[in-house]
């Protein structure tokens, strides 16, 4: 369990602050989940919250205004920090629970679209939901939780038909290789022409990295990596190996990079770009990482950076 949560126990009585006061509506606080008195397991706390976070939020019985500032009476602002902390707590609950609080809170947004079709809810909680768990720059992008959202989306009543094939693409895609499934096997080259293959490489975890030279933050990457102790050790004595791939056409610029790559790596190229053209992973940008056990099945799936060095760092 994380150290910062802090479960709020809110008793909730009447809202009087989304009313209309002199044709101004006050903004109401974002309603707190209230964790059950008896519930006194960390873990089990984290997994209510994570379930009924949005519940108070998203009752169809109690509406309040939406406008350009107010989100059914919440400050949009407000509303975006909630969410931000919504994610963290996912973080803390089994996978499993937290793509299933995902689905619950696509039902409930979408409940309260079929109430009120003034409510923006709908839109504004999908927006924030691609913004965070979709865009390849965000920190807490998670395309095994945004799957059964954005499936939703592709067979929602609510969303014009004209987006729902790219909803559908993207579902399609975030359905590749999820945490908890087997890697798709894949052949590479080293810089002498040697086959190999994804599955063919034995260590207790392999880091697949897909970066290509001269872009910056794979060199971060690459420097992090090789400076921690702790990946030196595990390289060397085989519990971890790093798979270097290189997804691209121009390989001249490659192999003038491979002084950069360490030698204690697999780095290898993709010599029939299956990856890309049988969509083998979801790659939309670079650097990209995965983590995978010994027998690749998959334990982080697009991660940033930063989650792989935290497992790296308190890996036993």
């Amino acid at each position: 369990m994380k150290k910062g949560l802090i479960f709020s126990i809110v008793v909730l009585t009447s809202v009087s602050c989304g009313q209309r006061q002199d044709n101004v509506f006050e903004p109401r606080p974002f309603p707190q989940v209230s964790v059950p008195s008896m519930m006194t397991d960390s873990q089990e706390a984290a997994s209510f919250l994570a379930e009924y976070f949005w519940d108070d939020f998203t009752d169809i019985e109690e509406l309040y205004p939406c406008d350009s500032i107010l989100v059914n009476g919440v400050k949009k602002a407000e509303l975006e920090q909630a969410y931000a902390n919504w994610l963290a707590i996912l973080d803390m609950v089994p996978h499993a629970e937290a793509v299933s609080a995902v689905e619950r809170l696509f039902s409930r947004i979408s409940a309260m679209e079929g109430k009120d079709t003034s409510s923006t809810v709908f839109e504004v909680i999908s927006g924030m939901t691609g913004k965070y768990l979709y865009d390849p720059n965000s920190p807490f992008r998670n395309e095994d939780f945004y799957q059964p959202f954005v499936k939703g989306l592709s067979q929602s009543a609510f969303v014009p038909e004209e987006r729902k094939p790219g909803y559908e693409y993207d579902a399609q895609m975030c359905a590749l290789n999820q945490v908890g499934t087997k890697a798709a096997d894949f052949v590479f080259c080293d810089k002498n022409g040697r086959r190999y293959s994804l599955y063919g490489i034995r260590a207790d975890h392999v880091i697949l990295f897909f970066s290509n030279p001269g872009c910056t933050a794979c060199k971060q990457i690459i420097d992090e990596l090789n400076s921690s102790p702790r990946v030196s050790r595990m390289l060397s004595d085989g519990s971890l190996a790093v798979l270097n791939i290189y997804i691209d056409s121009d390989l001249a610029e490659w192999r003038k990079y491979m002084p950069i790559y360490p030698d204690s790596w697999y780095n290898g190229y993709d010599p029939d770009f299956v990856i890309r053209t049988d969509v083998l992973y979801n790659v939309r940008a670079i650097p990209s990482l995965y983590l995978l056990d010994r027998d690749k099945t998959v334990l982080m799936k697009d991660v940033p950076q930063e989650k792989l060095f935290y497992w790296l760092e308190s890996a036993e």
